[in-house]
């Protein structure tokens, strides 16, 4: 049987690999994910109790739904998904992120089955979820209308797949690029390629196109002022994160 083409681009992964000693480092090369995952997992949560009837002040309300963390990293949110009590594998393409993220949840008391593969094996496996976690991937594999059909597979009908990544303009160029990675050096230079961001319109037509309904689409907004992130409904400039559904 030929092996499933994968999107992965050799190039990223060797960048994320690099720096994979520090994701939990709140201070390191990963302090912008640090401080944007209250908000992204304010958003992944809401999403998913909502497209799947859970009560989020229940213990475990993420009971008996299985979470794929595509792009997993240290597990960042791998982790907050397993402590709601859902059944979480975190996949990831570069090797070198696997072992952080096994020996910090092993430390956390969390089970979560960490895997170095990729969308598009998994998807040739049969694997089947009711969620996927598909957070600042996009923007880094070589073929993105496979790599969400990838995704798509993964789904069970009725399953949610929550997408974030970049807009691509000349503010997103400014913040993302220029911001953190040249004037905050919160990011090592070539981190990100502006020329790889989507703009939202991009964004849902390649999710159309790969079999899923997008249903909602918010911005992340950071304030230089309160040094934090917000959600908003109308400003996706820069950061933003979709939601869609596989059709039952």
């Amino acid at each position: 049987m030929q092996a499933p083409q994968s999107t992965v681009d050799p190039s990223e992964i060797a960048k994320f690999e690099a720096m994979a000693a520090e994701w939990w480092d709140p201070n390191g090369k990963f302090k912008p994910l640090h401080m944007l995952n209250p908000c992204r997992l304010d958003y992944i949560t809401q999403q998913i109790a909502g497209e799947f009837d859970r009560d989020l002040t229940s213990r475990n309300p993420f009971s008996g739904l299985r979470v794929l963390d595509i792009g997993c990293g240290g597990g960042l949110l791998s982790e907050p998904m397993a402590r709601l009590g859902a059944t979480v594998i975190g996949a990831d393409a570069a090797e070198g992120n696997l072992p952080v993220a096994r020996i910090h949840a092993e430390q956390s008391g969390l089970e979560i089955d960490y895997r170095h593969t990729t969308a598009e094996a998994m998807a040739e496996a049969g694997e089947q979820f009711d969620v996927v976690l598909n957070m600042e991937v996009v923007e880094h594999v070589a073929d993105p209308l496979a790599y969400l059909t990838a995704t798509q597979q993964l789904l069970r009908p009725g399953g949610l797949e929550i997408c974030s990544t970049i807009n691509r303009n000349a503010k997103s160029f400014a913040m993302a690029i220029v911001g953190a990675e040249i004037v905050m050096r919160w990011l090592p230079r070539g981190t990100h390629e502006w020329s790889k961001f989507i703009t939202p319109d991009e964004l849902c037509d390649l999710l159309s196109q790969a079999g899923l309904t997008p249903v909602d689409r918010k911005g992340f907004l950071f304030n230089p002022i309160t040094w934090g992130w917000s959600i908003s409904a109308r400003d996706l400039s820069v950061n933003y994160v979709t939601a869609s559904t596989k059709p039952k």
